[in-house]
């Protein structure tokens, strides 16, 4: 839902996020996508997409098709595993499903690893973290959703920040390698406390697309997070 700094072992990253809603948001979203060259240029070397329709494949493809850049998609459905094949071929380098959807998420992380695919575990603000405890081994990134899932514009929920905490406590006591994602309610202010509880990946929409010059959005919001970022 925008674009996100990304940062593991002081890598400074930029990735690029569609929201793909299905019908007429879908083709809306793709005529968007070559006007950003923040996201799909130099800039960034993520791009990702938020599947909401299991018809989004071709959309997928062709987002494919303007960047050589590693393409991750999160899957915002009910069944996640039913579609892992189709958005790999698609061209999906990382596919992140969520725990709360249908059917087993051990399953799913196979059938992603399987295909060659890099595994996400997305989890909304109302599951617990525990739930995923017998997963994060498998993991090569966790998304704690910092909004309810849906739309975009919501404030962000604090309390989510324990969840990153712990996720960032576990990883390190544990040895796992993946990152942490954090997606809703994003801007400079909150990307910088999720950066304090542990986050990498700080995901925003509407701080960036709606800003008036957005080659600055993107550097404050790189600034917050210890980062430089330009166009």
């Amino acid at each position: 839902m925008g674009v996100a700094a990304t940062r593991r072992n002081g890598i400074a990253r930029c990735v690029g996020v569609y929201l793909l809603a299905g019908g007429a948001g879908a083709a809306v979203a793709w005529r968007m996508a070559p006007a950003h060259p923040l996201v799909l240029g130099a800039v960034a070397d993520l791009v990702a997409t938020v599947v909401l329709d299991r018809l989004l494949a071709p959309m997928v493809a062709a987002v494919r098709r303007l960047t050589d850049r590693p393409l991750d998609v999160h899957l915002m459905v009910t069944n996640p595993l039913s579609l892992v094949k189709p958005f790999r071929s698609a061209g999906a380098d990382r596919i992140t499903a969520h725990i709360e959807a249908e059917g087993d998420p051990a399953a799913t992380l196979a059938a992603i690893r399987a295909s060659g695919a890099k595994a996400g575990l997305a989890l909304k603000p109302g599951t617990r973290l525990d739930q995923a405890l017998p997963l994060l081994d498998r993991l090569d990134l966790l998304l704690v959703m910092t909004v309810e899932p849906g739309f975009g514009g919501q404030a962000f929920l604090s309390d989510m920040l324990d969840k990153v905490r712990e996720a960032a406590r576990l990883r390190n006591a544990d040895g796992h390698r993946f990152l942490i994602e954090v997606d809703g309610g994003i801007g400079p202010e909150t990307a910088r406390t999720c950066r304090q509880a542990g986050a990498d990946v700080f995901v925003a929409g509407h701080a960036l697309f709606r800003a008036s010059d957005r080659a600055q959005a993107l550097a404050d919001l790189g600034a917050a997070v210890g980062l430089t970022l330009q166009a």
